[in-house]
């Protein structure tokens, strides 16, 4: 049966408890996203108390880190979405992404409508991808791509 939790602080609880895991068993989020079948974004946003794992994948997740069998069910649970509580964010990479929206959004959401109309761009229906490349300029650059299917508004 599927469950949903409606506090958070349980989600909340298992990630405190998850990435201690990991971190004692020197593991990295691929090889937890291994583990799970899934790909490493979706599994590290779930295991981050942010999406559930189907019930193989919280098995093999919970077994690798050493969790019990009620971790591995709570893994599996629908959970009330959002991680940042509200205000502007203090942890600098997260604010960097906050910065970027404040800069960006408004050329985002014109861009997104010119090009497909009036709609949304679904955070469910979505692939993330995160890559280190080599700067030309030296160094290296973060290429982030966040995919999304483009869900149109629907006059009634």
């Amino acid at each position: 049966m599927i469950h949903a939790q409606f506090d958070p602080s349980a989600r909340q609880a298992l990630a405190v408890a998850a990435v201690d895991a990991k971190i004692r068993k020197d593991l990295s989020w691929q090889q937890i996203a291994d583990a799970a079948g899934l790909s490493v974004a979706f599994v590290t946003a779930a295991v981050l108390g942010q999406h559930p794992l189907p019930a193989s994948s919280a098995e093999a997740v919970a077994g690798l880190l050493g969790l019990g069998a009620d971790d591995a069910r709570l893994l599996q649970t629908i959970p009330t979405r959002g991680s940042i509580p509200g205000g502007i964010p203090t942890d600098p990479t997260i604010y960097r992404f906050h910065e970027m929206l404040q800069v960006y959004g408004t050329t985002l959401k014109a861009l997104v409508h010119e090009q497909l109309g009036d709609g949304i761009i679904s955070a469910i229906n979505f692939r993330l991808d995160v890559k280190k490349v080599a700067d030309p300029d030296g160094g290296e650059r973060a290429v982030i791509t966040l995919d999304g299917k483009y869900l149109p508004t629907k006059p009634f």
